[in-house]
C-alpha cells in the first residue's frame, strides 16, 4: 500500500432526537485514512489501473475493519457508504479510482455482507474543509428510512499531494424516520399532482 500518514475515526451516537428518546439508538461511523497521492507529482497519467489493484484492497480492508470494530461486527452494520477527498495537486479522478472499482468496493460490500451498489461523495479540497459522507441501506438500497450521512473533517488533510479514503457505516435508520417507503407509497404522478393544484 502506498504511505499512510494517518487513520481518523468518527464516531456519531445519536440517543435523543428534539428531547425525544429515539425509537432506535444509531450509532454511524466514519473511517478515513490520509495517505500519499499514488499519482501526486506524475502530470496526466493515463492508466490509473495498477496503483488501483496496489492500494485500494488495503485500504478497503483497513478502513472496513475499523467500522465494524466500532460497530460490534457486520451483522450491526445495516448502511454504508463511501468517500474520498483530493488534495488540491490531485484529480478528482485519483479518489475516484481507488474507491469507484472493485478493489475497493467489494472488498467493502463482502467484509460488511452487503449487496447494494455503496452510495458516494468524492471531492477536490483544501485541508481541513468537511466531507460529508452519505449512507443507505447495505442490502436494500430504496429503503428511505436508512438513507442519512456522517460527517467528517480532519484539520490538517489532505495536504496538496495526499488523498482522504472513507468508509462509512450506520447501526441501523435515521433517528425517528417515519416518511414511508416506496413498497407504501402511493402512486404520483405529476398529470394528478397538477389536477389536484388547479383544484385548490
Amino acid at each position: 500500500m502506498t504511505d499512510i500518514r494517518k487513520v481518523v475515526t468518527v464516531v456519531d451516537e445519536v440517543l435523543l432526537e428534539l428531547g425525544r428518546p429515539v425509537a432506535a439508538p444509531v450509532r454511524r461511523v466514519a473511517a478515513a485514512a490520509v495517505i500519499r497521492n499514488p499519482w501526486a507529482g506524475r502530470g496526466f497519467v493515463a492508466d490509473l489501473q495498477p496503483q488501483v489493484e496496489a492500494v485500494a484492497p488495503g485500504l478497503a480492508r483497513l478502513l472496513t475493519g475499523r467500522l465494524l470494530s466500532e460497530l460490534g461486527g457486520e451483522e450491526h452494520v445495516e448502511a454504508f457508504g463511501k468517500a474520498a477527498v483530493v488534495g488540491l495537486d490531485g484529480e478528482t479522478e485519483h479518489g475516484g479510482a481507488l474507491i469507484h472499482t472493485p478493489y475497493f468496493g467489494n472488498v467493502l460490500r463482502e467484509l460488511t455482507e452487503g449487496t447494494s451498489i455503496i452510495v458516494f461523495n468524492d471531492d477536490r479540497l483544501p485541508a481541513g474543509e468537511p466531507l460529508t459522507v452519505p449512507l443507505w441501506h447495505k442490502t436494500a438500497a430504496a429503503t428511505r428510512s436508512h438513507y442519512q450521512t456522517v460527517q467528517i473533517r480532519i484539520p490538517d488533510a489532505p495536504r496538496p499531494d495526499e488523498i482522504v479514503v472513507i468508509a462509512a457505516a450506520a447501526s441501523g435508520p435515521r433517528p425517528n424516520a417515519r416518511i414511508g417507503d416506496r413498497r407504501t407509497d402511493p402512486v404520483v404522478r405529476l398529470a394528478d399532482l397538477e389536477k389536484l393544484e388547479s383544484a385548490r
